[in-house]
């Protein structure tokens, strides 16, 4: 047993170590989020939300755009619920199929709406998500010059969506004000797999009430969530250029890169909370409900957003722009941490129970369980407790007003699995970046398994 208190001296001086590397990195990712919440309170907490701009005499006209790959199993019910619930015949919906996936064309064509328009790519699919969307601003240009009457902006969105009825008059009000408009997305909730969903609930809702309203407040790029996106007719043609290629193709984070682009021409995107009828007006949508596809879809986030948007977007911008741009890519330094920290957590635990059987078995004195009373380590990690404190409350109160108070305390255990899934997510992002950076392919469309709820599904109220 005796030979046993050398190899606790090692792992106390072991734990000792990691805990300093580990409260620093907390204590600095802390100190970001603790600037947004002040930031936010002193912004928006106790703001009533302002009035809406008039809607416009002559309302404008809209391109819906949806890219379509492999979603048969959703885009009928998608495409048909929109049609139902917004009647305005000032919208025209363009869904992107590929000649190679013909369930999903039949699905859009029996919908039987003269609204709905599938526009089919020049290729066999799948290609990029934003090869589809270019194919589909193309068909739009076409739809004007064979009819004559310009679209006042595109709305993006994807196969899985439920879009609000109101999200329309929101967008006449807002442009040409605003050069792009996005609306709060909501995650529908998943009773059956509350963990893996609930923690996408927990991100957006924070997310998409308190970040993206800071990120306008501060006058930074508002990046856009790919969908509930609203983006002016006339900006989306400059950024297309002479090809008529407003989407990268070369991006997997294509919309994220939208609000940037759009912010260095000089123009203003925002996140616009509203509520209609004591609703909020958003975009609700299942995301994925196991591990698996969350990992694979957080992989590409990170992998786009964290990667190769370092690669691609730079540090151009004030200092605003430039502690957002250091916020989205520090997702895989706050993964390691955190990951860092349950291992710690973990070396506490091995060397408790092992001075407890030495102790129990040799009676002789052991080392320090991690260090002299002296240090200030231990003032530190309160510290650090108190900050995570503080960030678990704000988690919880952003998912509670969204989702009501018991969701918002399950918002704080559903923190642990989130960091579990965001470290998975990062290893596999270094991974998928390293082999693109070596094989020089272009990306691939990267799609999860889509559902749509059936109808009287209760969703977010906001």
């Amino acid at each position: 047993m005796i030979e046993l208190v050398p190899v606790l001296a090692i792992l106390a001086i072991l734990t000792r170590e990691l805990l300093w590397l580990t409260a620093c990195g907390i204590f600095l990712s802390s100190l970001d989020d603790i600037a947004v919440d002040l930031l936010w309170l002193g912004g928006f907490a106790f703001r009533r939300e302002r009035p809406l701009p008039p809607l416009p005499p002559e309302p404008g006209r809209f391109a819906l755009i949806v890219p379509a790959w492999d979603e048969s199993a959703v885009i009928g019910a998608m495409v048909g619920r929109l049609c139902q619930t917004i009647q305005n015949p000032r919208l025209r919906i363009f869904v992107g199929v590929y000649p190679n996936d013909p369930a999903t064309l039949a699905a859009v064509q029996a919908v039987g709406d003269d609204r709905v328009q599938a526009v089919i790519t020049s290729r066999a699919g799948p290609t990029t998500k934003a090869d589809c969307l270019n194919h589909l601003w193309r068909g739009v240009l076409a739809h004007e010059a064979r009819t004559g009457q310009r679209f006042k902006a595109v709305v993006l969105h994807d196969a899985e969506d439920v879009v609000d009825p109101a999200s329309l008059d929101l967008y006449d009000r807002c442009i040409p004000a605003l050069a792009m408009v996005q609306v709060p997305v909501l995650p529908i909730q998943d009773p059956e797999t509350r963990w893996v969903s609930g923690h996408y609930c927990d991100e957006f809702a924070q997310a998409h009430a308190k970040d993206m309203m800071v990120r306008g407040l501060l006058g930074a790029p508002v990046p856009s969530a790919g969908v509930g996106t609203a983006i002016e007719r006339d900006v989306l043609a400059r950024l297309a250029g002479p090809g008529n290629a407003p989407f990268d193709a070369a991006s997997l984070t294509e919309d994220y890169e939208m609000g940037t682009r759009v912010h260095r021409l000089g123009l203003k995107g925002r996140m616009v909370r509203a509520h209609v009828g004591g609703r909020l007006v958003a975009t609700r949508a299942y995301f994925p409900a196991t591990i698996d596809t969350a990992v694979r879809q957080k992989s590409r986030w990170l992998t786009g957003i964290a990667l190769s948007g370092w690669d691609r977007l730079g540090w151009d911008g004030g200092l605003a722009t430039r502690w957002m741009l250091a916020r989205d890519r520090k997702g895989l330094f706050t993964a390691a941490i955190a990951m860092l920290g349950y291992a710690v957590a973990v070396l506490v635990l091995l060397q408790l129970a092992l001075r407890a059987w030495v102790s129990a078995r040799a009676g002789v004195p052991l080392p320090p369980l991690i260090v002299d009373a002296h240090s200030i380590l231990p003032g530190f990690l309160m510290l650090n407790a108190v900050l995570l404190g503080w960030r678990l409350v704000m988690r919880a109160g952003f998912t509670g007003a969204a989702y009501g108070w018991r969701e918002g305390l399950f918002a704080m255990p559903r923190a642990v699995l989130a960091n579990a899934i965001n470290f998975l997510a990062a290893i596999k992002a270094v991974t998928r970046y390293r082999q693109a950076l070596g094989s020089g392919a272009p990306p691939e469309w990267g799609k999860t398994e889509h559902r749509f709820p059936d109808a009287g599904v209760e969703t977010a109220n906001g």
